[in-house]
């Protein structure tokens, strides 16, 4: 006889609704896209000059990849 669960799994197998699914995107917002590939191989190459410099997403970073807008009032 077989596992308990392993029968429960076969009744509730949802593979056909899964793979007859319509294909979307597979991510959303910001993951995923050339914002983090461009900032890593920024700090890569920032890695050569200075190997303990720590490169993070700035604001202007996603402002060139339109995931962002500059701000639209003047600083104090």
């Amino acid at each position: 006889m077989e596992n308990p669960r392993t029968e429960t799994a076969r009744d509730h197998d949802d593979r056909d609704l899964i793979e007859n699914a319509e294909t979307a995107p597979s991510f959303s917002g910001a993951s995923g896209g050339n914002l983090e590939r461009d900032v890593a191989s920024s700090a890569e190459l920032d890695a050569v000059d200075a190997p303990d410099g720590i490169r993070r997403v700035r604001k202007q970073d996603a402002i060139d990849h339109d995931q962002s807008r500059p701000h639209d009032r003047p600083r104090d």
